[in-house]
């Protein structure tokens, strides 16, 4: 019997394609696990109504581990548009499954490492005051509360007259009373101190553990006042249990500007679940783009990890396969940690390296070619050849 059971959730479009290629690394630096399938994503919206299967969620009870590729989301309309006929107006609704795992399964520590490999030529660059260019080294990892915010999913097109009558005893609803209610769209920011102290302290832990000087605020808390205002509020408790690790605050629009002047400046950032989606794509774009950007779901029991690029549907029927694998595999990686099996996470994270920096095999991102048939005939490698090459180097 394997020593691990991992649920493996390859969803839509490339997902299909980069999840069995870090499945393949992992039976290389032989980590014993089974993979049992689970369905998720658009084709069983499309089928069924529904894209998060209950046969899904019992296996991810059992099972504890997730590894999950990517899903494609549509607007309402076009979620509608795209049931099967006799599904339509029956009060089925699309909600996004990874977000719906999140929620189910509690997931509200999200961690999203971005550090840049040397030799990477989509590492962030700049100009030095005295002329020619510099790199400095990315290693930033972002804490993003997963299932509250306005990601919760608690908001409205054309309003119940219950809450439009409750929004009203605020005094700032007033420049909206004369607004019919069929031409507003409300969408909620819901945070809870319990979560904000979850996370907060998830992050001061990982600091701690992995050595970096500060843990950094990001959230807007001169505008946002109650919801900002409170993860401030509590990161500034949670610290005084970590007087040896720095505590800074950023605002999220600063934050953007400030990490393409300095980004070695930042180590450890935690933000609420819209701030964090954003720093941390904006982080994963100085060390190499949404190839090269993992993440971890954690909760208490369950865990899931993903790349957190898109499912990209107009790549999934290319053969051979274009698209970078390395994301999916770095979330792999992840898991390997998560787990315990330390070394082995170590001994794929160098092999990666070893590949990023030789500079022999790359993917068509890498080399800055448009995704297409003909990026292979133009130099690029394949997503096979990617994964080949850093199994070599763990052999």
């Amino acid at each position: 019997m394997a020593k691990y059971t991992v649920v493996k959730m390859p969803g839509d479009g490339i997902g299909k394609i980069v999840l069995p290629e870090a499945i393949r690394v992992l039976d290389a630096v032989g980590f014993d696990a089974e993979y049992v399938h689970a369905d998720i994503g658009w084709e069983r919206w499309v089928n069924e109504g529904n894209p998060l299967p209950d046969a899904t969620l019992d296996l991810l009870r059992k099972h504890k581990l997730g590894l999950f590729g990517a899903i494609t989301s549509k607007p309402k309309t076009q979620a509608q548009a795209e049931l099967r006929p006799e599904l339509r107006d029956k009060g089925h609704v699309y909600y996004s499954p990874i977000v719906g795992l999140r929620q189910v399964f509690e997931l509200d520590v999200c961690i999203r490492p971005c550090r840049s490999f040397p030799g990477n030529p989509l590492n962030f660059i700049r100009q030095k005051a005295g002329g020619g260019f510099e790199e400095p080294k990315v290693d930033a990892v972002i804490f993003r509360q997963n299932t509250e915010g306005l990601y919760a999913g608690i908001e409205w097109t054309n309003p119940p007259e219950q809450v439009l009558g409750a929004l009203a005893t605020h005094p700032k609803f007033k420049a909206f009373e004369s607004v019919p209610s069929e031409e507003i769209a409300i969408s909620t920011r819901v945070f809870t101190r319990n979560a904000c102290r979850r996370i907060v302290t998830a992050a001061f832990e990982y600091a701690k553990k992995h050595g970096y000087p500060s843990v950094t605020i990001c959230e807007k808390p001169n505008v946002l006042r109650e919801t900002s205002g409170m993860m401030e509020e509590v990161a500034k408790e949670v610290h005084a249990d970590y007087p040896d690790i720095q505590r800074w605050s950023t605002n999220i629009d600063a934050q953007m500007m400030w990490l393409t002047k300095n980004p070695e400046d930042y180590s450890v950032i935690v933000a609420g679940n819209m701030f964090g989606d954003i720093v941390s794509d904006a982080f994963a774009g100085l060390v190499g783009g949404l190839g090269f950007a993992c993440s971890a779901n954690i909760g208490d029991e369950v865990a899931v990890f993903e790349p957190t690029h898109g499912s990209a549907p107009k790549y999934e029927k290319l053969d051979p396969p274009i698209v970078n694998p390395i994301a999916m595999i770095l979330s792999a990686v992840m898991m390997l940690d998560h787990v315990g099996e330390t070394d082995k996470a170590d001994a794929i994270r160098n092999a990666i390296a070893a590949v990023v920096e030789e500079g022999k095999v790359r993917t068509y991102d890498m080399m800055r070619l448009p995704g297409g048939p003909d990026a292979l005939s133009k130099g690029a490698a394949s997503t096979t050849r990617v994964t080949e090459a850093i199994i070599a180097h763990l052999s």
